[in-house]
């Protein structure tokens, strides 16, 4: 070997090991969708989420991996004996990332903000029960309800309730400050998000020094850049069909999971036909529900027969009140004045469950002679003109917000329906404490939406990554749509 090869050799070798040093500092996440922005308090959006839950915003408290209520930026709390108040003392040295001071006026300002007339957060009932938010001093704050709310502090953990500061919250949807392990480094939109470690961090820093997400659509794109060690991780894996060729390959790991995330085929409750009970009956009869999770998510999911979890324990399986019987489907289309069906819009927004699963629901709607014209909409058109505008028959989207079966209490929630038993069984829920009453009372919810066929229920959301053999820390299940890195480490 001649001195030159072996300089090139060396050379090589170190280059190697910086380069390794590197990656073993840094982690790189594919994600389908990109966030239309940066601020969870004010969208539906579960991407934002996805990047941004733990590891840059955090709330009073904060959901585990194992779906486990913690406490978060309060460290503990107190609870009136009526129910109705609750003193949260506050983690002690919290800085947001601009090296401000978190303390209970910060606390005071996001729950006054979240419940305001003019809020426009999107799950704003969480905060409709609070009657008065008091700072008692720096690092302790007093939130009085109306009514107890056994819930309380599970909807504290929501993503939607995460602390912001006044002096950040103009540009937060460029922008976003908070106190977690990680802070905001930067957006290529249409690209990517940067993260990098929190020097400042209250708690337990986080092992990684960087982190980005890498936002990759196209599943089969998703598969080759996984393929080519261009990213580290894909959360929420949008190509299951390519799964067994992971699980085959020592490079990788294949994470399955269950997540919060009830698919349903979602009815627009107030526009004809579909305000006719008959009609969304026989909606849910002409749907073959194992054939799309077969079909559009090869397996993977469990076929659900209302809006809750199955891995809750509170859960009934109601799929044979909606079992799949095309000729009863046809016999109510007829009783309900439709013989020979009618015609209707299904919007799809972009992830492969939505496009792959419309494609499957609309050949099946076809056969009792229901003519579905599919619309593909990006994520942000999907938010504005299904969401906010209710301009649609049908679409198709996962719930992933940990049980929100109370969103069927909201007469103005995007699929309209109005039930005002529904509704007073959900303020009697909130008020209840005990648990086998308060399981009691969501069978009951349960058996409600369900009789009353409110939205097609398909399937409960599988939680699916891939990610290289040596990263570990990742959450195999969703009990939130976060993607949290605070925990995530190389083994090597």
């Amino acid at each position: 070997m001649s001195f030159r090869s072996v300089v090139i050799t060396t050379s090589s070798a170190l280059a190697l090991s910086a380069g390794m040093a590197m990656a073993n500092s840094s982690v790189t996440v594919g994600m389908q969708l990109e966030p239309p922005h940066l601020d969870p308090t004010s969208a539906a959006a579960g991407a934002i989420d996805s990047v941004l839950y733990s590891n840059v915003f955090e709330g009073l408290t904060r959901f585990m991996g194992d779906g486990s209520v913690v406490p978060g930026l309060a460290k503990s709390w107190d609870i009136s004996a009526d129910g109705k108040t609750y003193t949260f003392h506050l983690q002690d040295g919290v800085m947001f990332h601009d090296g401000s001071a978190m303390d209970a006026e910060d606390v005071k300002f996001s729950l006054d903000r979240a419940r305001a007339e003019d809020s426009t957060n999107a799950q704003k009932a969480l905060f409709a029960g609070i009657s008065d938010v008091m700072v008692v001093d720096p690092l302790t704050v007093k939130v009085s309800l109306s009514e107890p709310n056994g819930n309380f502090l599970f909807n504290m953990a929501w993503g939607d309730a995460v602390i912001v500061a006044p002096e950040s919250i103009g540009d937060i949807k460029t922008n976003p400050v908070g106190t977690g392990a990680f802070k905001f480094a930067g957006w290529v939109q249409g690209d990517r998000i940067d993260l990098e470690k929190n020097a400042s961090y209250w708690g337990t820093p986080a092992v990684l020094d960087k982190a980005s997400f890498k936002f990759i659509s196209d599943p089969t794109a998703a598969f080759a850049a996984m393929m080519a060690g261009d990213i580290d991780a894909f959360s929420g894996f949008p190509a299951p069909e390519n799964l067994p060729q992971f699980e085959a390959d020592p490079r990788f790991q294949v994470l399955v999971g269950s997540t919060e995330g009830e698919t349903i085929l979602s009815t627009n409750n107030k526009q004809p036909p579909f305000d006719n009970p008959k009609v969304r009956a026989a909606l849910a009869h002409a749907i073959d529900r194992q054939a799309i999770v077969d079909g559009a998510m090869f397996g993977y999911g469990t076929p659900i027969g209302t809006h809750f979890a199955p891995h809750n324990p509170a859960y009934i399986d109601l799929t044979a009140q909606s079992a799949y019987d095309p000729d009863k489907a046809k016999a109510l289309l007829a009783e309900a004045g439709f013989p020979d069906g009618f015609e209707t819009t299904l919007h799809l927004p972009p992830p492969s469950y939505a496009r792959r699963g419309g494609e499957i629901i609309a050949a099946q709607l076809a056969q009792v002679g229901i003519k579905a014209e599919i619309t593909n909409v990006e994520w942000a058109q999907w938010l504005e003109t299904v969401f906010r505008g209710k301009n649609f028959g049908l679409t198709i989207v996962s719930h992933t917000e940990p049980m929100d079966i109370g969103i069927y209490a909201r007469p103005e929630y995007y699929f309209q329906y109005d039930n005002k038993a529904f509704q007073d069984l959900m303020t009697e829920l909130n008020s209840t404490t005990d648990p086998a009453k308060r399981t009691e009372m969501l069978q009951t919810a349960q058996r409600i939406i369900a009789d009353d066929h409110v939205n097609g229920y398909l399937f409960q959301l599988a939680a699916l990554s891939v990610a290289k053999a040596d990263l570990q820390g990742l959450w195999a299940n969703a009990p939130t749509q976060a993607t949290d890195l605070t925990a995530v480490s190389w083994s090597k």
